[in-house]
């Protein structure tokens, strides 16, 4: 299983989405027949296993054994991910944001956000493919200011610290240079 799967096509995102299935994947922490899972999320199990039918169809779900219950055998199904996100490519063109560069912008934070999902995902499916491990950096922390005048301190300081980092390292110039992306975001943190 994997811990997260980028759903990038626009079916597979309409069956994720579905609440139904949506109820099933959240359920599927572990493997589970068509019958626990029913009694897990109150349906019937042949609504259950109509579902699951769609989501192994998808990729979403996949067999993960039989187990003997009585006569019967049970199959057992997993979730292929932990959690799934749903990449603005599985819009097309619509899920490209065109938006105009403003470092203080929400909807340009979105846009970002939105491509490092897209490009990110492509870059680990080709590392898969390829057998290779993909180098990324991320940075998670969190921050309480004082005051506004402290948060608009930090901000301009943050960015003269990131120009002179950038500026001291970036050589496109170089035989076997390879272009990152570097990109850093602060947004309020919401309520719990």
């Amino acid at each position: 299983m994997q811990d997260v799967e980028v759903i990038e096509d626009p079916a597979v995102a309409a069956a994720a989405l579905d609440p139904v299935r949506a109820r099933l994947l959240a359920a599927l922490t572990e493997p589970a027949s068509a019958a626990a899972l029913a009694a897990r999320v109150g349906l019937t199990r042949q609504k259950v296993n109509y579902h699951l039918r769609a989501l192994e169809s998808h990729g979403l779900v996949e067999p993960a054994g039989t187990r003997q219950w009585g006569g019967l055998t049970e199959r057992l199904f997993a979730a292929t991910a932990g959690a799934y996100l749903v990449s603005p490519a599985a819009l097309g063109a619509v899920g490209s944001a065109r938006v105009k560069p403003d470092r203080l912008s929400a909807s340009y934070l979105l846009a970002v956000a939105g491509r490092t999902l897209r490009e990110v995902a492509g870059l680990a499916r080709r590392a898969a493919r390829a057998g290779k491990p993909l180098s990324t950096l991320t940075l998670d922390t969190e921050i309480a200011f004082a005051s506004a005048r402290d948060r608009s301190a930090f901000t301009d300081e943050l960015a003269a610290l990131v120009t002179d980092l950038v500026s001291r390292y970036h050589n496109e110039s170089a035989p076997d240079a390879r272009l990152h992306r570097l990109v850093v975001t602060a947004h309020p943190k919401p309520a719990e």
